[in-house]
Protein backbone atom coordinates (compact mmCIF):
# COMPACT_ATOMS: atom_id res chain seq x y z
CA UNK A 1 0.00 0.00 0.00
CA UNK A 2 1.22 3.53 -0.86
CA UNK A 3 3.89 2.17 -3.42
CA UNK A 4 2.55 0.51 -6.36
CA UNK A 5 -0.80 0.73 -5.08
CA UNK A 6 -3.33 2.47 -2.66
CA UNK A 7 -5.80 1.09 -1.17
CA UNK A 8 -8.95 2.54 0.23
CA UNK A 9 -12.47 1.78 1.30
CA UNK A 10 -14.83 1.32 -0.96
CA UNK A 11 -17.01 4.15 -0.20
CA UNK A 12 -13.79 6.59 -0.48
CA UNK A 13 -13.53 4.82 -4.10
CA UNK A 14 -16.71 5.40 -5.03
CA UNK A 15 -16.52 9.02 -4.60
CA UNK A 16 -13.13 9.23 -5.77
CA UNK A 17 -15.20 8.15 -9.21
CA UNK A 18 -17.53 10.62 -8.57
CA UNK A 19 -15.04 13.10 -8.44
CA UNK A 20 -13.32 12.41 -11.80
CA UNK A 21 -10.29 11.42 -9.86
CA UNK A 22 -9.50 8.10 -11.86
CA UNK A 23 -8.54 7.81 -15.89
CA UNK A 24 -10.13 4.43 -15.77
CA UNK A 25 -11.48 2.18 -13.33
CA UNK A 26 -13.67 -1.07 -13.12
CA UNK A 27 -15.19 -3.21 -10.61
CA UNK A 28 -13.80 -6.79 -10.63
CA UNK A 29 -15.83 -8.97 -8.64
CA UNK A 30 -15.97 -7.63 -4.90
CA UNK A 31 -13.07 -4.76 -5.46
CA UNK A 32 -12.30 -1.82 -7.29
CA UNK A 33 -9.05 -0.91 -9.59
CA UNK A 34 -8.81 2.55 -10.88
CA UNK A 35 -5.36 4.47 -12.40
CA UNK A 36 -5.45 7.81 -10.87
CA UNK A 37 -5.26 11.00 -13.02
CA UNK A 38 -3.37 12.98 -10.41
CA UNK A 39 -0.68 10.23 -10.55
CA UNK A 40 -0.51 10.09 -13.91
CA UNK A 41 -0.68 13.57 -14.65
CA UNK A 42 2.03 14.21 -12.36
CA UNK A 43 4.69 11.97 -13.87
CA UNK A 44 3.35 13.11 -17.20
CA UNK A 45 4.19 16.83 -15.96
CA UNK A 46 7.94 15.93 -15.43
CA UNK A 47 8.33 14.94 -19.08
CA UNK A 48 7.71 11.18 -18.88
CA UNK A 49 6.56 9.11 -20.88
CA UNK A 50 3.88 6.60 -18.18
CA UNK A 51 2.81 3.19 -20.09
CA UNK A 52 -0.45 1.74 -18.22
CA UNK A 53 -0.79 -1.84 -18.85
CA UNK A 54 -4.55 -2.26 -19.30
CA UNK A 55 -7.75 -4.38 -21.14
CA UNK A 56 -9.17 -2.79 -23.74
CA UNK A 57 -12.20 -2.04 -21.37
CA UNK A 58 -9.99 0.60 -19.31
CA UNK A 59 -8.42 1.85 -22.78
CA UNK A 60 -11.23 3.09 -23.65
CA UNK A 61 -11.90 4.48 -21.09
CA UNK A 62 -8.59 6.52 -21.10
CA UNK A 63 -9.01 7.23 -24.33
CA UNK A 64 -11.92 9.46 -23.56
CA UNK A 65 -10.54 11.09 -20.48
CA UNK A 66 -7.16 11.85 -21.67
CA UNK A 67 -4.92 12.54 -24.77
CA UNK A 68 -2.81 9.51 -25.33
CA UNK A 69 -1.58 7.55 -27.01
CA UNK A 70 -2.72 3.69 -27.22
CA UNK A 71 -0.68 0.76 -28.58
CA UNK A 72 -2.20 -2.95 -28.67
CA UNK A 73 0.08 -5.89 -28.60
CA UNK A 74 -0.79 -8.81 -30.50
CA UNK A 75 0.72 -12.53 -30.21
CA UNK A 76 2.08 -14.13 -33.37
CA UNK A 77 -0.63 -16.75 -33.23
CA UNK A 78 -3.37 -18.22 -30.88
CA UNK A 79 -1.15 -21.52 -30.15
CA UNK A 80 1.57 -19.11 -28.87
CA UNK A 81 -0.70 -17.29 -26.89
CA UNK A 82 -1.46 -20.55 -25.01
CA UNK A 83 2.12 -21.52 -24.60
CA UNK A 84 2.95 -18.52 -23.10
CA UNK A 85 -0.01 -18.69 -20.34
CA UNK A 86 0.51 -22.36 -19.79
CA UNK A 87 4.96 -21.18 -19.66
CA UNK A 88 4.59 -18.58 -17.00
CA UNK A 89 2.92 -21.09 -14.09
CA UNK A 90 0.94 -18.66 -12.54
CA UNK A 91 -2.60 -19.56 -13.40
CA UNK A 92 -4.83 -22.50 -13.36
CA UNK A 93 -5.86 -24.66 -16.22
CA UNK A 94 -9.49 -23.06 -15.61
CA UNK A 95 -8.16 -19.98 -15.11
CA UNK A 96 -6.03 -20.31 -19.10
CA UNK A 97 -8.61 -21.89 -20.61
CA UNK A 98 -11.29 -18.98 -19.59
CA UNK A 99 -8.22 -16.34 -20.88
CA UNK A 100 -7.98 -18.38 -23.64
CA UNK A 101 -11.77 -17.85 -24.18
CA UNK A 102 -11.71 -14.40 -23.68
CA UNK A 103 -8.94 -13.93 -25.91
CA UNK A 104 -10.23 -13.44 -29.38
CA UNK A 105 -12.82 -10.90 -28.43
CA UNK A 106 -9.99 -9.16 -26.00
CA UNK A 107 -8.24 -8.83 -29.50
CA UNK A 108 -10.77 -7.74 -31.83
CA UNK A 109 -10.42 -4.59 -30.87
CA UNK A 110 -6.96 -3.84 -32.11
CA UNK A 111 -8.26 -1.44 -34.60
CA UNK A 112 -9.41 1.08 -31.67
CA UNK A 113 -5.89 1.78 -30.64
CA UNK A 114 -3.57 3.79 -32.73
CA UNK A 115 -0.43 1.51 -33.30
CA UNK A 116 -0.35 -2.28 -33.59
CA UNK A 117 2.66 -4.52 -32.11
CA UNK A 118 3.08 -8.33 -33.09
CA UNK A 119 4.77 -9.83 -29.86
CA UNK A 120 6.39 -12.88 -32.42
CA UNK A 121 10.06 -11.79 -31.28
CA UNK A 122 10.48 -10.22 -27.82
CA UNK A 123 13.95 -7.87 -28.72
CA UNK A 124 11.60 -6.94 -32.14
CA UNK A 125 8.57 -5.62 -30.61
CA UNK A 126 10.84 -4.07 -28.05
CA UNK A 127 12.48 -2.10 -30.37
CA UNK A 128 9.03 -1.25 -32.12
CA UNK A 129 7.72 -0.06 -28.65
CA UNK A 130 11.18 2.34 -28.72
CA UNK A 131 10.64 3.73 -32.13
CA UNK A 132 6.85 4.16 -31.28
CA UNK A 133 8.06 6.57 -28.49
CA UNK A 134 10.56 7.84 -30.03
CA UNK A 135 8.28 9.23 -32.80
CA UNK A 136 6.28 10.52 -30.49
CA UNK A 137 8.09 12.50 -29.03
CA UNK A 138 8.91 14.17 -32.27
CA UNK A 139 5.86 15.04 -33.08
CA UNK A 140 5.15 19.06 -33.59
CA UNK A 141 3.15 19.53 -30.61
CA UNK A 142 5.83 18.07 -28.45
CA UNK A 143 8.40 19.76 -30.38
CA UNK A 144 6.74 23.06 -29.68
CA UNK A 145 6.50 22.19 -25.69
CA UNK A 146 9.88 20.99 -25.68
CA UNK A 147 11.54 23.76 -27.86
CA UNK A 148 9.12 26.76 -27.03
CA UNK A 149 12.17 29.43 -25.98
CA UNK A 150 14.12 28.16 -29.35
CA UNK A 151 11.28 28.05 -31.71
CA UNK A 152 10.63 31.84 -30.41
CA UNK A 153 14.16 32.81 -30.68
CA UNK A 154 14.29 31.44 -34.43
CA UNK A 155 11.41 32.70 -35.88
CA UNK A 156 9.84 35.29 -33.69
Amino acid sequence: DGIHYHFTPVDVFRQQVADGNFLEYAQVFDNYYGTSRLSVDALRETGKDVILEIDWQGAQQVRERADVTSIFILPPSIAALSERLHGRGQDSTETIQRRMRDAQTDMSHYPEYDYLVINDDFETALAQLACIFQSERLKLTSQIQQHQALLTDLVG
